[in-house]
């Protein structure tokens, strides 16, 4: 979210009134397909553009939900929290809808409790598909595709994004929510100066990031910054990868089905991954430490001998949230940089990990759809957006609208993704994405099992 400009609303009425006077002449602009770059500048938001999302929207901006309340609740805490407040003021003001989110630290113990108690707020905010889709099963859910015109989400996101949110409840498939700020996984980190000045090009097929590879390892430097080790969550690391070779060595079908159980890990597929992993990990010239201090590396650590002088490694496969685990006083684009992780199967394009959050609606009144409606708008992140900590998964949003070029450069990464999926051991149950699956790769990756051990492992350990 970004604090509001004091003249904001004074220059939004006079570009909607522009822009009335000019609609017999220009037809509105649509957000381009998928094939093409991301808009930089959408076409201001007009009351068309309202309608064409849900009636109850377009009343909303007219002012006929004035005065009445639309509560949410979520994991939004501190500056999260503020930062969200702060994103929605501009709706608040014009159509006079109070809305009230409610943010706790212990959201995931608390939401089913009270979903089941009957207490829980209009619209609540997911920080993973997961949690939202064990709420669908039990019936609570509305389905999105009732509330916001069906048209308008496929225009306004990749259908990646519709896939996620598509779940099975009682009464048949629905849409379960809408996403809102995510953020991006499939990066490789480096050291630039250092980087630009070994004559190193950033790759763009797994082949050539193999080169790359092998180029650093012949000049005597070692490739790759490499741990997994977080405490309790020793391992998710691990998991991340072969969640990004999955999704580049075989079809979304095959993913969903992996993440769902019905694709063993025992399988081609899986061990085909999970060969790509480890003909880097296991490869002592490539990583440093080697192949034993992998399970020992606190996977904050692990990026920083990038920063050392000389690297003692030099890339670094992570989230964007790495950053804060870099050395103080490092800078974007000079100190480091990033490039995407690149595919490896052609056929399966240039897909994308992500994390996130997804809204969904609990109680169905006209005030509450037009929030919902208001949601699926890019325009509903754009204050978030500028003031740093989001990134809007909306084809109507616009890569002017991130101040930080860093953080801009990861929106157009996931904006011109050819597919997304949601962190494979997040959807997963819990004994098994947060357990035997960080446990049996951990013990792997130590050696203290093998891979046929370790799959079994974690298949046996499937909820029955």
């Amino acid at each position: 979210m970004t604090k509001k400009q004091s003249l904001w609303t004074i220059v939004s009425l006079m570009v909607i009134f522009a822009m009335l006077l000019a609609s017999c002449a220009k037809a509105t602009t649509v957000a381009p397909p998928p094939t093409q770059p991301p808009a930089t500048q959408p076409p201001a938001t007009t009351d068309s553009v309202y309608s064409k999302v849900g009636a109850e929207l377009a009343e909303a901006m007219a002012g006929k939900y004035k005065g009445t309340v639309v509560t949410m609740e979520g994991p939004f805490t501190d500056n999260d929290a503020v930062k969200f407040d702060e994103s929605v003021k501009e709706f608040e003001a014009k159509t006079g809808i109070d809305i009230q989110y409610t943010g706790s630290k212990e959201f995931e113990a608390t939401i089913s409790i009270r979903v089941d108690g009957g207490n829980v707020s209009d619209i609540v905010d997911f920080p993973q598909p997961g949690l939202l889709n064990t709420q669908v099963k039990k019936g609570k859910v509305i389905d999105l595709n009732k509330v916001i015109n069906p048209d308008w989400l496929k225009q306004n996101f990749k259908q990646s994004w519709l896939d996620m949110a598509t779940m099975q409840s009682p009464d048949g498939v629905i849409m379960a929510g809408v996403w809102a700020r995510v953020n991006g996984k499939s990066l490789v980190w480096y050291p630039k100066k250092e980087f630009d000045a070994a004559g190193y090009k950033v790759p763009e097929t797994w082949d050539e990031l193999m080169a790359l590879t092998d180029q650093i390892a012949s000049d005597g430097d070692t490739p790759w910054c490499i741990g997994i080790e977080s405490g309790a969550a020793t391992g998710w690391a691990m998991t991340d990868w072969i969640e990004e070779a999955m999704l580049r060595t075989t079809s979304l079908d095959n993913y969903d089905k992996w993440v769902a159980g019905s694709l063993k890990f025992d399988s081609p597929e899986v061990r085909k991954a999970i060969d790509y992993v480890t003909k880097i990990w296991f490869n002592d010239q490539y990583v440093y430490g080697g192949r034993k201090s992998i399970p020992t590396t606190f996977f904050g650590d692990a990026p920083k001998p990038m920063f050392d002088t000389p690297p003692k490694c030099w890339l670094h496969r992570q989230g964007n949230f790495i950053t804060t685990f870099f050395p103080e006083g490092k800078v974007a684009g000079v100190d480091y940089d990033f490039f995407y992780l690149p595919p490896i199967d052609p056929q399966y394009g240039k897909p994308v990990l992500v994390a996130g959050d997804i809204y969904a609606m609990f109680r169905d009144r006209p005030e509450v759809r037009a929030v919902m409606q208001y949601l699926s708008m890019g325009e509903s992140l754009k204050g978030w957006v500028a003031a740093g900590g989001a990134i809007s998964p909306h084809n109507d949003s616009s890569l002017d609208w991130y101040q930080d070029p860093a953080t801009r450069k990861v929106a157009e990464i996931i904006l011109n993704a050819t597919s997304m999926r949601f962190d494979g051991s997040d959807l997963m149950p819990g004994a098994v994405g947060a357990g035997s699956f960080w446990k049996s790769m951990t013990d792997y990756v130590s050696g203290s099992i093998d891979l046929d051990t370790a799959l079994k492992q974690i298949d046996a350990s499937w909820p029955k």
